[in-house]
C-alpha cells in the first residue's frame, strides 16, 4: 500500500454554536374587576343634578301632565345612565384582556422564529462537530481529517449517540407575579412554548472520555461493539495518529469483530515492525498489553483527568473485549495517565466510581447508570446509541489507511507552533520535489506572480505576501521589516527568499541580499541561481559600502537603458508584456533587494538614503523591489523614505514606541517571545497577526528506498496478529538527540540543492565578488603555448602592452584588465605604496607578463632588488640579465653603467643608420637587419628609497634613463613608498603610474579621499579614474594563494626558461677581479699605456702620457700600487728603447728593481741622497730643454729643439721619502712639471692612503702635480681618510680596482695584473727611430 503524506492544515473554525440567553416577556396580567357601588358613586353627581331639576318643576302651585312627564323622563334617564355605565365597564375589561392576549401571542410567534433559527444553527454546529457515523467517510479526503489537536478543548470528545439536548440559547421567562394573576391563555401558551423549544431532539450526545479512566458498557454484545466501533471511527477521523492511538484487547471469540482496526494508522506501532509492517496494537490479554505498548506506556503515572496529551505521550483508547481481567491489573485499578479503557464484555467490576462512566446499551437507548444515596442504581437516558457495521467501519478505516502526517504537519495552533515552509507550499518531499512544476504554476498566473505564503494568520489561514505594486493587485513594491534580537527576523528573511526561489525561476526573479554585519542571515542563499549578489561584512570594509552603492546605482541605470533601447518601454511590466507577445527580448527578471541592518548602514553612511530613495522612486517602473530590515527603527532618518514603503512587517520590538513607528500601534511590543510572531500591515486599516514559517530546521526524510528494499519479497497476509519477519530488517537508525539534528541538512540546504540541480540560468551578477582573491597571469593572458619562440601567449594585442591585474568597475558591473601600456609615452612604470602593499609583486607581475608575451630577444630586464629580495626569483628567466641587491654595490653600479652605455650606443647607431624611432628599430631587428642582442631593455628598481640613501651617485644615471631612455628602447620600472620620494626630474617622466595603498593618503597623486578607501590588502590600489584594482600574481598555475607565491613563481620561471631555445639576455658585464696584463694591447704613441679595462665598455683604458704627462697613484696597502707601477715600467720598456726613454726609480722597499732592464734604468734610488742626485741631474737636463723665446709653436709640437731620451721618474712608496715641505728632494723639478710633455719629463708617484688627504695639501710635489691637472688613480682607500682627490670619497675595492680621477669625471677600472716581475722578453732593444 502506498503512503500519502498529509499536511494537516490549520483547523477551520466551523459553524459557531449559538449561545447567550433569551429573556421571554411575562404574560399580561388580568385586569381587576370594578364593583357596582363604585360605579354608582361615580354617577351620583349626575343623579343629584337630575333630582335638582325635578325639584325645579315641582314648584308649589304648579301641576300638570307635562310636569309629570318631565319628572318621569328624568328618572328614566338617570336609571338608564347608571345601567349603561355598568354594562360599559364590563365590556371594556373584556376587550383589554383580549387585546393583551393577542399581542402576547404575536410576540411569541416572533420569538418562535428566532428560536427556530437558533435551533437550525445548533443542529448545523452539532452536525459539524459531531457528524453522524455514516457521514464520516466524506471527511477523510478533506482538510478536516485529523483536525483536532491535543491543545483543543474538544480533544477526546466523542459522540455516543443521538438524543434530546437542551437548546443552546437559554430561554429565560420573567416571573414577577403569581401565576394566578396572569392571563391564563397567555401563560399556557408560554408554558407550551418553553416545553416545545427548550430541548432539541436528535442531537449528538458526546462524552468527554478524557475525564474517565474506564467506560463500562452493559448490553448485548453486538450492540455494544457497534457503538464502540462508531466511537473509534469518530476518534480516528478527528484525531491524528501521533496524538491519539487505539489498542484492542480481544480473545479468539471477538477477534473477527475487530479485524477491521488493522487499517487504522492509529493502531500501528510507531517504531516496531513485524513481517507485515508496523505491529498492530491488538493483543489477546491485558497482561500482554503493556509489553506491546512498550516501557513508555507501562511507566506512565496513574490516571489523571487533568493531564494533557502530547507528542511524547499520546492519548490511548483501550478496548477490552475479553471476559476477564486480573483484579490487580492497572487497567482495573489506577489506570494510566492519558488513557481511557472501554470494557465491552464486563471484564471489569460493575461498580460506581469517581473516575468511571457506566453505560447500559440497548438497540433503542443508551442510559447512563449512577447510584443514588441509598446505593441503588439510577439511570438517565442519554439517547439512541450510534451504531456502525463492521463492513462500514472497515471501509472507513481503509480510506484513512494511506494517510501519514508530514513532519511539519504535526503541529498545533498556527500561532503557537512552528511550521515548515515546505508544508505551506504543499511540498511533501523536498528531495523529490519538481521545482519547474511549481515555477510554472506561479509564473503562469499573473495573480500568483511575486506572491508567496510566509506563515499562518491568527484565523488559521495562510499569510500571503505579494510584493507586486498595488496597481497589479499586490502589497509592494517596497517594504519594511523591524524585529528585535531573537524575534526571528533573519529566519523570516530566509523564508521569504527561499519561498520566492521555490516559486519563481531565475528568469523571473533575482535577489540582491545585503547584510551590513556578519552575513549569517543569507548564508547558503548565494548558491541559488536567482542570487545576483550577496553582500556581507560591510561594517568592516568601508570600501565595500561605496562599491555596493555603485553596483545598485549601475543596475538601475542599466535597466533604464535596457528599456529605452528595447523600444522606449515605460516599465518592466510593459517590457515583459512585449516579450510575452513574441518580441525578441532578453528576460528582465524582477529584482528584490533585501537589506538587513539598514539602520546601522544609514547611521554609518548617510549617503545611502539617496540610493534607497532612488530605488523607491524608480523601482516601480524598473521592476526593482526593496525590503529594508533592522532590529531598530530610526524614525529620524526614515522621513524621506516613508512614502515609498508600501507594506510593513513588525516582529517583536524593543519598545512600544518602535512598534508605533512601524505599525502605528504598540501591539508588536506585546508579542510573545517565541521567534516568528509578528504583524503585517498592508494599508492604513489592515493589520494581520501571523506566525512565520521556518526553513533553518533539520530536514527529516524517510528513507523510502531502504523501506522498499526491506519490504520487497515480504508479501504476507495482513491481519491483526503478529507476523514473524521473513528477512532481517536493517533500516538506517533514525537520528536521535541533538547530534543527529546538527548533522542533518536543513530544509534550506536541501531546497537550495534541489533548485540548483534544475539547471536554471544564473542571474546576472549585479555584485561581483570583492577584490580579495588575486587573479593569475594565466587567467588574464590569452592561452599560453610552446613554440620556437618559447612559452608565449598565442595572441598579443600590442607590443609592450600587458595586463598586470584587474580593475573593479561596480557601476558597470564588470571587471576589466589592468593594462600596463609601455609602448609609448607610458613606457616608464612606477609603483607607489606603503609597506607590504604589494609593490614588489606588481613589478614581478609586469616582468612575468612581458616575459610571457615577448621573447628574450625582444625584452630584457636588469633588476636592482632593494625591496627585500623578492626579485631574486626572477633571475632564472631567460629575459633577465641580472638581479642585484643592495649588498653588491659594484654590480649595482655596473648595471646602471651598462644601461646608460646602451643609451649612448643606440644614440650613435640611430644617428648613423637613420633610425627615427624605436618602432622602426624593432622592425629592423625583427627583419634581421640589426644584430643587436638588446631589444627593449627595462631597468627595474625595487626600492627607490635605497637608491637615494645608499647610491646617490646613481641618481644622475637614473635621471638620464628617465629623460632619454624611451627614445632608444630603455624603460624604467620603479617602486617607491610614496610619490614624494621621486625627484621631479624622474617622476615627471613616469607615464605608467600604479598607486597601491599608501601609508598616508595625503601622499596620493589621484585623490586623497579615494586613497583612504583602499583596503589593507596587498595588491589593492587606485587607477587614475579612482577605480579600485587588484594586482595579479606572477604565476600560471591558476592558484590565487599568495602564501605559495614563491612556488608558483618558480614554476613560471622554470616553464619559460625550459621552453626558450635561444640565447638568454646579455648578462651584466662586471669588471674582473683580476685582469692579466698579457691580455692588454701593446702601448703605442708617445706614449699611450693601457692600464686595465674600464667599467663602461669593459675595454682597455689608456693613459696618454702625451696628454697627461704625469700620474698620481694612491691606495691602501696591498691594493696594487706597485703592480701598477710595474705595469707602467714594462709598458715603457716595450714601447721605447733605452735610447728613447730612460726611467729613474725611487724604490725604498726595493720591489721595483727587476721591473725594468738594467739598460733602461737611469738611476735606482733607495735613499734621499740618491734621490737628490737623480733629481738634480734631471733638473739640469730639463733646464737645457727649456724652450727659449725663439722656439716657434710648430717646434713646440714637434719638440725638436732638444735631443735625448724621455725621462720617466717613477716613485713608489712616496710616503717613505723624508724631507719637509721646504726641503723636498724633488724641489728642483717642480718648476718643470707644468711643461712635462714639451720637455719629455714624466713623473709617476704612488703613495699610501694614510694621510694622503693632508699630503695633497702640504707636500710640494703632490700639490704641484694636482695643480697641473695630473690624473690620479685611487685604489682601495679606507673611507675614514675622507676626501683625498677632487672631492671623491674613498671607497674600498678589491686589489687592482681603482678610480681613474680627472677634473672632468671619475671612471672605475680594473688595473692589469703583471704576472712576472722579471724582465719581459719582449722588451724593445732596437731604436724606434726617434733621435737620441
Amino acid at each position: 500500500m502506498s503512503v500519502t503524506l498529509f499536511r494537516r492544515p490549520p483547523r477551520r473554525p466551523g459553524p459557531e454554536m449559538p449561545e447567550g440567553e433569551l429573556q421571554l416577556q411575562e404574560p399580561p396580567d388580568l385586569p381587576e374587576p370594578q364593583g357596582g357601588m363604585s360605579g354608582m358613586l361615580s354617577y351620583a353627581p349626575t343623579a343629584l343634578g337630575s333630582l335638582s331639576m325635578v325639584l325645579v318643576f315641582l314648584r308649589p302651585g304648579s301641576s300638570g301632565a307635562l310636569t309629570y312627564v318631565a319628572i318621569g323622563m328624568m328618572a328614566v334617564s338617570a336609571i338608564g345612565m347608571v345601567v349603561s355605565q355598568t354594562m360599559r365597564a364590563s365590556s371594556d375589561r373584556k376587550r383589554k384582556v383580549q387585546s393583551e392576549r393577542r399581542d402576547y401571542l404575536r410576540y411569541l410567534a416572533g420569538v418562535r422564529k428566532q428560536v427556530r433559527r437558533s435551533i437550525d444553527a445548533q443542529r448545523t454546529a452539532q452536525a459539524w462537530h459531531h457528524p453522524e457515523p455514516v457521514a464520516l467517510w466524506s471527511l477523510v479526503r478533506t482538510s478536516r481529517l485529523w483536525e483536532r489537536r491535543a491543545s483543543h478543548p474538544d480533544f477526546g470528545e466523542l459522540r455516543l449517540g443521538s438524543g434530546e439536548q437542551a437548546l443552546a440559547l437559554k430561554l429565560s421567562p420573567l416571573t414577577t407575579k403569581p401565576v394566578e394573576d396572569l392571563e391564563p391563555l397567555s401563560a399556557h401558551a408560554l408554558r407550551r412554548f418553553i416545553r416545545a423549544y427548550g430541548t432539541v431532539p436528535d442531537q449528538p450526545v458526546a462524552a468527554y472520555v478524557r475525564a474517565y479512566a474506564r467506560v463500562l458498557l452493559d448490553g448485548e454484545g453486538e450492540t455494544v461493539r457497534a457503538m464502540i466501533r462508531s466511537v473509534l471511527c469518530q476518534a480516528a477521523v478527528f484525531h491524528a495518529p501521533g496524538d491519539l492511538r487505539i489498542a484492542v484487547v480481544t480473545d479468539a471469540d471477538g477477534q473477527g469483530a475487530w479485524e477491521w482496526v488493522k487499517w487504522l494508522p492509529h493502531v500501528l506501532h510507531p517504531s516496531e515492525s513485524d513481517g507485515a509492517g508496523p505491529i498492530r496494537l491488538v493483543t489477546d490479554s491485558a497482561a500482554k498489553l503493556e509489553t506491546l505498548l512498550g516501557a513508555d506506556f507501562a511507566g506512565r503515572p496513574p490516571f489523571d483527568p487533568d493531564a494533557a496529551p502530547s507528542r511524547d505521550e499520546p492519548y490511548f483508547l483501550l478496548v477490552l473485549d475479553v471476559n476477564s481481567v486480573p483484579a490487580s491489573s492497572r487497567i482495573a485499578t489506577d489506570g494510566y495517565r492519558n488513557a481511557t479503557v472501554f470494557d465491552t464484555r464486563g471484564a471489569l467490576a460493575w461498580k460506581a466510581e469517581r473516575r468511571g462512566l457506566r453505560l447500559r446499551v440497548t438497540p433503542e437507548n443508551v442510559d447512563m447508570v449512577t447510584d443514588d444515596r441509598q446505593g441503588h442504581e439510577a439511570t438517565v437516558t442519554l439517547g439512541r446509541p450510534d451504531v456502525i457495521t463492521t463492513a462500514a467501519a472497515g471501509s472507513l478505516a481503509r480510506l484513512i489507511a494511506p494517510f501519514r502526517l508530514t513532519a511539519s504537519a504535526e503541529s498545533a495552533e498556527p500561532l503557537s507552533a512552528d511550521v515548515e515552509l515546505s508544508s505551506m507550499l504543499g511540498i511533501p518531499d523536498m528531495r523529490r520535489h519538481d521545482v519547474r512544476q511549481l515555477w510554472t504554476r506561479y509564473e503562469r498566473s499573473a495573480q500568483d506572480r511575486l506572491r508567496v505564503p510566509l506563515g499562518f494568520a491568527s484565523d488559521r489561514t495562510p499569510l500571503v505576501l505579494d510584493i507586486k505594486e498595488s496597481a497589479e493587485g499586490g502589497n509592494g513594491p517596497h517594504g519594511l521589516l523591524i524585529g528585535a534580537t531573537g524575534s526571528g527576523k533573519s529566519e523570516l528573511l530566509r523564508t521569504l527568499v527561499l519561498a520566492l526561489a521555490l516559486t519563481h525561476s531565475s528568469e523571473t526573479l533575482n535577489f540582491v541580499l545585503v547584510d551590513f554585519k556578519g552575513g549569517a542571515t543569507f548564508l547558503g542563499l548565494d548558491r541559488l541561481p536567482h542570487t545576483s549578489a550577496v553582500i556581507t561584512n560591510l561594517a568592516d570594509e568601508a570600501s565595500l559600502v561605496a562599491r555596493m552603492q555603485d553596483a545598485l546605482q549601475g543596475e538601475l541605470v542599466r535597466r533604464q537603458e535596457l528599456l529605452r533601447s528595447a523600444g522606449n518601454h515605460r516599465s518592466a511590466l510593459d517590457y515583459e508584456q512585449a516579450r510575452a507577445k513574441g518580441a525578441d527580448l532578453a528576460p528582465l527578471p524582477s529584482l528584490l533587494v533585501v537589506v538587513d541592518e539598514f539602520s546601522e548602514l544609514l547611521s554609518a553612511h548617510r549617503e545611502f538614503m539617496d540610493l534607497f530613495i532612488m530605488i523607491g522612486r524608480l523601482g516601480r517602473s524598473l521592476g526593482v523591489h526593496l525590503l529594508l530590515a533592522s532590529q531598530r527603527l530610526d524614525e529620524g532618518r526614515m522621513g524621506q523614505l516613508e512614502s515609498h514603503l508600501s507594506y510593513r512587517i513588525g516582529l517583536r520590538t524593543f519598545s512600544a514606541m518602535e512598534s508605533r513607528g512601524v505599525l502605528g500601534v504598540p501591539d508588536a511590543y506585546q508579542l510573545p517571545s517565541s521567534p516568528g510572531n509578528g504583524f503585517l500591515r498592508t494599508d492604513t486599516a489592515t493589520l494581520t497577526r501571523f506566525k512565520s514559517a521556518y526553513v533553518s530546521g533539520p530536514y527529516r526524510m524517510r528513507d523510502r528506498e531502504a523501506e522498499q528494499a526491506v519490504a520487497a519479497g515480504q508479501i504476507v497476509g495482513y491481519t491483526t496478529e503478529y507476523v514473524a519477519p521473513r528477512l532481517p530488517i536493517s533500516l538506517p537508525p533514525e537520528p536521535v538527540g541533538e547530534e543527529a539534528d546538527e548533522d542533518a541538512p536543513t530544509l534550506l540546504a536541501v531546497a537550495t540543492e534541489r533548485i540548483c540541480a534544475v539547471g536554471s540560468p544564473p542571474a546576472r551578477q549585479v555584485w561581483l565578488p570583492p577584490l580579495n582573491v588575486p587573479p593569475t597571469l594565466d587567467e588574464l593572458l590569452p592561452r599560453l603555448s610552446r613554440s620556437g619562440h618559447g612559452l608565449l601567449a598565442e595572441e598579443r594585442s600590442r607590443v609592450l602592452t600587458v595586463p598586470v591585474g584587474i580593475v573593479d568597475r561596480p557601476f558597470e558591473q564588470r571587471r576589466d584588465p589592468l593594462v600596463a601600456d609601455l609602448s609609448g609615452a607610458g613606457g616608464h612604470l612606477a609603483v607607489a605604496g606603503g609597506p607590504q602593499s604589494g609593490k614588489s609583486t606588481l613589478l614581478r607581475t609586469a616582468i612575468s607578463a612581458l616575459a610571457l608575451t615577448h621573447s628574450p630577444r625582444e625584452v630584457q630586464f636588469y633588476c636592482l632588488d632593494f625591496g627585500g629580495g623578492t626579485l631574486a626569483g626572477m633571475a632564472g628567466l631567460p629575459h633577465v640579465g641580472g638581479v642585484t641587491g643592495r649588498l653588491d654595490p659594484e654590480r649595482v653600479g655596473r648595471t646602471l653603467i651598462e644601461i646608460s652605455a646602451l643609451i649612448s650606443r643606440r644614440e650613435r647607431e640611430f644617428a648613423a643608420h637613420g633610425v627615427d624611432s624605436m618602432t622602426t628599430y624593432r622592425a629592423l631587428r625583427a627583419a634581421g637587419d640589426h644584430d643587436d642582442p638588446y631589444g627593449d631593455v627595462f631597468l627595474v628598481i625595487d626600492g627607490w628609497a635605497t637608491v637615494r640613501q645608499d647610491f646617490p651617485d646613481a641618481l644622475p644615471l637614473v635621471a638620464l634613463v628617465a629623460a632619454r631612455g624611451l627614445n632608444y628602447g630603455v624603460h624604467l620600472m620603479i617602486s617607491a613608498n610614496r610619490w614624494g620620494e621621486l625627484q621631479s626630474s624622474v617622476r615627471d617622466q613616469l607615464g605608467s603610474r600604479f598607486e597601491l595603498r599608501l601609508g598616508d593618503p595625503v601622499d596620493s597623486l589621484i585623490n586623497m579621499r579615494a586613497a583612504t578607501g583602499v583596503p589593507h590588502i596587498p595588491g589593492r590600489g587606485l587607477t587614475a579614474e579612482r577605480a579600485h584594482f587588484l594586482t595579479a600574481l606572477p604565476r600560471i598555475d591558476g592558484s590565487g594563494d599568495a602564501a605559495t607565491l614563491s612556488t608558483g613563481l618558480a614554476d613560471l620561471v622554470e616553464a619559460v626558461s625550459t621552453a626558450w631555445p635561444g640565447r638568454k639576455a646579455p648578462p651584466v658585464r662586471m669588471l674582473p677581479l683580476a685582469y692579466p696584463a698579457s691580455d692588454l694591447p701593446a702601448p703605442d704613441g708617445d706614449m699611450r699605456v693601457p692600464l686595465g679595462i674600464e667599467e663602461n665598455e669593459l675595454t682597455p683604458y689608456w693613459h696618454d702620457f702625451e696628454y697627461a704627462p704625469h700620474l698620481v697613484v694612491i691606495g691602501d696597502a696591498e691594493t696594487g700600487k706597485t703592480n701598477l707601477l710595474r705595469l707602467i715600467g714594462q709598458a715603457i720598456a716595450r714601447r721605447y728603447t733605452p735610447a728613447e726613454a730612460r726611467v729613474a726609480l725611487v724604490d725604498f722597499r726595493r720591489e721595483m728593481y727587476e721591473a725594468l732592464p738594467e739598460a733602461q734604468r737611469l738611476g735606482y734610488a733607495v735613499s734621499v741622497d740618491v734621490i737628490r742626485d737623480i733629481v738634480r741631474g734631471a733638473a739640469r737636463a730639463m733646464e737645457s730643454r727649456r724652450p727659449g723665446p725663439d722656439i716657434s709653436p710648430a717646434q713646440m709640437r714637434r719638440r725638436d729643439w732638444w735631443s735625448g731620451p724621455q725621462l720617466f721618474l717613477i716613485i713608489d712608496d712616496y710616503e717613505m721619502v723624508g724631507g719637509s715641505s721646504s726641503d723636498s728632494p724633488f724641489a728642483p723639478l717642480l718648476d718643470f712639471l707644468q711643461q712635462g710633455t714639451e720637455l719629455g719629463l714624466h713623473v709617476v708617484v704612488a703613495r699610501s692612503a694614510n694621510g694622503a688627504g693632508r699630503a695633497m695639501l702640504s707636500d710640494p710635489l703632490l700639490r704641484r702635480l694636482m695643480e697641473v691637472n695630473t690624473p690620479a688613480i685611487q685604489l682601495s682607500c679606507p673611507p675614514a681618510e675622507g676626501q683625498i682627490i677632487n672631492g671623491v670619497k674613498p671607497r674600498q675595492f678589491p686589489p687592482g680596482r681603482a678610480l681613474y680621477i680627472t677634473r672632468r669625471g671619475t671612471l672605475q677600472l680594473q688595473t692589469a695584473l703583471v704576472d712576472d716581475p722579471a724582465a719581459d722578453p719582449g722588451l724593445v732593444t732596437e731604436p724606434s727611430g726617434r733621435g737620441q
